[in-house]
């Protein structure tokens, strides 16, 4: 064998290597975002931060992402925006009572996202958006416009089945809404916003709100139509 397709061969685990972290890169460069956008916010996030927690130079961030907006844009994306698509399919097939729907939509949010980090990113919007509007006009585009969407289609599926009672449906999503606001809100601001001498459970707080929710939204008689 001649000594190049040695030498060849003995590189080629090596550089499989390296392909595969720089394929892995823009999956860790996202998360280290992620960590420091929820633990310290997006203006006191510098890049070079994102770059150090992920291993790589600050040099080699830019190359996947030109700016720090477009860096949280990615993010944002890679949590939040891109899985309306997975949700609504997940809506769509979904055989039960709208009242069940409801009971399975605030738990599996809850599951796979106000109890993770990505729930910070509503938070730091709700403290930060006024001082970035590019960044609140996109945010409220990929995220609050198609989230806004999915409830108004589990209202109004509601209503057109009975089941729920002919309410404003534009409102009625603020009501579902509200308990998912106050637990991003306990969860990221060191529970200040409840009683330290309460225990909170989130997930039999969010249990009891939805029960609520649904007695003010369910048909008073209790019927659906076929």
């Amino acid at each position: 064998m001649p000594a190049s397709s040695y030498f060849a061969d003995k590189l080629c685990p090596v550089r499989a290597k390296r392909e595969r972290r720089k394929e892995a890169r823009p999956g860790e460069l996202l998360d280290a975002a992620l960590d420091l956008f929820v633990e310290k916010g997006f203006a006191a996030t510098r890049s070079e931060e994102v770059a150090a927690r992920a291993g790589v130079s600050k040099g080699t961030l830019f190359l996947y992402f030109p700016s720090k907006e477009e860096l949280f844009k990615a993010v944002v994306n890679e949590n939040l925006a891109g899985r309306f698509g997975a949700w609504n399919q997940e809506f769509d097939a979904f055989e039960g009572s709208t009242p069940d729907l409801l009971r399975h939509v605030m738990r599996v949010w809850w599951e796979r996202v106000g109890s993770t980090r990505v729930s910070g990113i509503t938070k730091l919007m709700m403290c930060e958006g006024g001082n970035f509007p590019e960044l609140a006009a996109f945010y409220q585009r990929e995220v609050v416009k198609p989230g806004h969407a999915l409830l108004r289609r589990i209202i109004q599926r509601g209503i057109d089945r009975g089941e729920f009672a002919p309410v404003e449906v534009d409102l009625a999503i603020y009501t579902v809404l509200a308990p998912m606001m106050f637990l991003m809100l306990w969860k990221h601001s060191t529970s200040i916003c409840v009683d330290r001498e309460i225990q909170l459970d989130p997930e039999r707080y969010l249990a009891m709100q939805t029960e609520t929710v649904l007695h003010g939204l369910c048909n008073a008689l209790g019927a659906s139509r076929p």
